[in-house]
């Protein structure tokens, strides 16, 4: 199969996906920010972490386009929103963002099965699975803090009981362009 052609619509929607990502990266370091200003480390870092878990897939996905001889344009991201009320909102934001993202991961994939691009269909795989665990994650934390209600600190705590996981760069994860952060 010979590579696609570079206003395939998978390409286009691969482009856009870049976007997207590094949009997500940006809405994480907000909420991060909002965490830290209302000194709630333990989400502050969480969410700082996500933002370079998406700057990672963003880069991941251009990886890919510059091994396929596709052409890559660094887009800029849209408006991300900064100012919450509660220790809900930027979760379920999150939760939302995290959702939208698997509908355009999936979007991706058919995508590329539309058009016989196999290699596109593979690399899409790892996306899919990332997006399962991601979204299983934020749910989970978002009924954490649900659960919590005011008591803010009881979301803190269960971070730091269930710190651990992965940093998004399993062995199987795809190559991210300059390196993984």
């Amino acid at each position: 199969m010979t590579a696609p052609e570079a206003n395939s619509k998978f390409t286009v929607l691969l482009q856009q996906q870049v976007r997207h990502e590094f949009t997500a990266s940006q809405q994480y370091i907000a909420v991060a920010v909002w965490f830290d200003s209302h000194d709630l480390p333990r989400l502050a870092a969480h969410f700082y972490a996500q933002a370079v878990e998406e700057r990672n897939h963003a880069m991941m996905i251009i990886q890919w386009m510059l091994d396929r001889d596709l052409p890559v344009a660094i887009p800029g991201v849209d408006e991300v929103e900064n100012s919450f009320e509660t220790i809900t909102e930027p979760i379920a934001l999150a939760l939302a963002q995290e959702q939208q993202v698997t509908d355009q991961i999936k979007a991706l994939f058919a995508t590329a099965r539309q058009e016989n691009d196999f290699l596109g269909e593979q690399f899409m795989l790892w996306f899919l699975k990332e997006q399962v665990e991601e979204v299983s994650s934020m749910s989970t934390l978002l009924t954490i803090a649900e659960r919590a209600g005011h008591d803010w600190f009881d979301v803190e705590t269960y971070l730091a009981r269930e710190a651990g996981g992965t940093d998004g760069t399993e062995s199987d994860a795809p190559e991210a362009a300059g390196g993984a952060l």
